[in-house]
């Protein structure tokens, strides 16, 4: 038997395929309730492309589970310099 090693399909967050349908949601979510939060949870919130993405968009938050939170945290302080450095 031939062992093959299969990628998760998801393990960063699909941001061409799904990108738009997350901007509209939250642009209508917002629409009619401004101060709306949004956010994302699961291991897509310890991954962190998908951290980065999550900011891009406008996500208030993410979360994930307790071994993943180093990396969400450092993905997110790397996300606002990375939005500070092409603001300036």
């Amino acid at each position: 038997m031939l062992a093959t090693k299969i990628d998760p399909p998801f393990h960063t967050l699909d941001q061409e395929g799904v990108r738009e349908l997350i901007k509209i949601g939250i642009e209508k979510g917002r629409k009619g309730r401004p101060d709306l939060e949004v956010g994302i949870c699961g291991e897509h919130g310890g991954d962190s492309q998908s951290v980065k993405f999550c900011h891009r968009v406008g996500m208030n938050y993410v979360s994930c589970s307790p071994y993943r939170v180093p990396v969400a945290q450092l993905a997110s302080a790397q996300a606002v310099l990375e939005e500070k450095k092409k603001s300036s």
